[in-house]
């Protein structure tokens, strides 16, 4: 499920809400997707993303995922890395409250909004999809190079390392860390003061500063989701995607 809370100066926060750990399933995904891309379009002003006490989001939904046959994940990973260009292009600026652990799609969604500020905490965050046996694309790498430098994103991305929340911060993935309770207040006004500048200036500079991320997302045909789909369903990777279901419901 996904909340949408209206706040002062037209700024709209999309909180996701699917206990116990924000799993993104095919139709959270799609309403994210949907979400994004329509508040431009109803006036919004800018976006905030958030999440529950502790979890921002653990990312896909893999259980749901699994039970999906081939034919059916192309429109799933279609909104997924929709959301990702959905963020990239937006033309109004979004805010990250990461309320707490973020790893995978959720640390990714967090990249490719314009400023983080994450809960300061026993939290991680980090893009761990070869973990699974998963590739980050690069129209997904192309996202933590442009926040953490080439070399230290390639580090992170090879190991599929998942860092804590103040390593987060010294690296630049993210741009604050405060107390939890204070994580979405402070993305709110972060975004508040962006607002306060001469609008037309401050977003077509945004736009030049964010054309890279916004080429990379320009061709859907150019993201290869086909291969996406090819590399979920490699022996090597169901394993780890079923042995890592196993050991959550172990817990």
């Amino acid at each position: 499920m996904l909340d949408i809370i209206e706040h002062a100066d037209g700024i709209r926060e999309l909180r996701i809400a699917a206990p116990p750990v924000n799993a993104l399933n095919p139709a959270l995904i799609r309403s994210i997707r949907q979400a994004i891309e329509a508040a431009p379009g109803d006036g919004v002003q800018a976006l905030v993303l958030s999440g529950a006490p502790g979890i921002f989001s653990a990312g896909l939904d893999v259980p749901a995922l699994l039970a999906l046959g081939r034919d059916e994940l192309p429109a799933v990973w279609d909104d997924f890395f929709g959301i990702f260009g959905a963020l990239a292009r937006s033309p109004i600026p979004v805010a990250a409250a990461i309320t707490g652990h973020s790893p995978a799609g959720g640390a990714v969604m967090a990249v490719f909004c314009d400023y983080r500020v994450m809960a300061d905490g026993p939290f991680r965050i980090g893009l761990n999809e070869v973990q699974v046996g998963l590739v980050a694309p690069d129209c997904v790498q192309i996202g933590l190079r442009r926040l953490v430098g080439a070399y230290r994103a390639e580090r992170l991305l090879v190991a599929g390392q998942m860092i804590t929340a103040q390593e987060a911060h010294a690296i630049g993935l993210v741009d604050e860390l405060l107390p939890p309770d204070q994580v979405l207040p402070r993305a709110i006004v972060w975004l508040q003061q962006l607002l306060a500048l001469p609008r037309r200036a401050m977003l077509a500079t945004r736009a030049i500063a964010r054309a890279d991320i916004i080429a990379a997302y320009a061709d859907p045909a150019a993201l290869r989701l086909d291969q996406f789909t090819e590399d979920w369903f490699a022996p090597a990777t169901q394993q780890a995607l079923h042995a890592m279901v196993a050991r959550v419901k172990a817990r």
